[in-house]
């Protein structure tokens, strides 16, 4: 693999851990979190210091939490305004709006090229990062606020359909959002809109019966 060239700081973050996290970010959304070493991220974050992960952070998962911790602070607070927007609201959309929006102004914040999308994606595709990652996003107020708030404006689906189309719902929002970003010119406003018309035709599509299910 080729030497990994230096990147830029984190917006948010001072110093030497910002561009830690910003190489380390950059890094796992090209080539995957565990084909990267720390020592690879050192070079590219411009450390001479091939220990300075290790010292900042401690191990990779932390690492990995750290920089989930840095995005999902400002999606929260970004979350947090729109459920006071449509505080009250039993509209569908509005409620899949405070879903999508979030994730989707704060990728638009970062700028191009931006990796935090990515990034991401790579955690969705290894179990043991998922249940990390989820760990980190569970702990988030407003997250759960806005999916129970989708829940309410759907009363008559089955607790076990409401459950497993919120996980097919941030699937989609996670790679759709990758894919864009790949893209160099995302259009952000355009992807959250086209997000926010498939989520909520998730939502609102119709279920079988687990009899009808194990008979396919």
């Amino acid at each position: 693999m080729p030497r990994p060239r230096p990147v830029g700081r984190l917006p948010g973050v001072s110093g030497t851990r910002a561009h830690l996290l910003a190489a380390a970010e950059r890094l796992f959304a090209e080539h995957g979190v565990f084909s990267i070493s720390n020592r690879q991220i050192s070079e590219a974050a411009g450390q001479g210091n091939t220990a300075a992960v290790g010292y900042h952070f401690g191990s990779k998962a932390d690492l990995v939490r750290a920089i989930v911790r840095h995005h999902s602070t400002p999606t929260e607070e970004l979350r947090a305004a729109l459920l006071t927007r449509f505080d009250g609201s039993t509209v569908l959309r509005e409620r899949v709006a405070c879903l999508v929006l979030p994730y989707t102004q704060h990728l638009a914040s970062l700028g191009t090229p931006s990796w935090y999308g990515r990034f991401a994606a790579q955690l969705m595709t290894e179990p043991k990062l998922r249940e990390l990652a989820a760990a980190e996003v569970g702990e988030a107020p407003a997250l759960r606020a806005a999916t129970e708030a989708v829940h309410a404006c759907l009363p008559g689906l089955p607790d076990r359909v409401r459950r497993e189309r919120d996980d097919m719902a941030h699937t989609l929002i996670v790679h759709f959002c990758a894919q864009r970003e790949r893209s160099m010119t995302p259009e952000w406003p355009s992807a959250a809109s086209g997000l926010i018309d498939a989520v909520q035709g998730l939502y609102q599509a119709p279920y079988t019966s687990l009899e009808v299910n194990q008979l396919v």
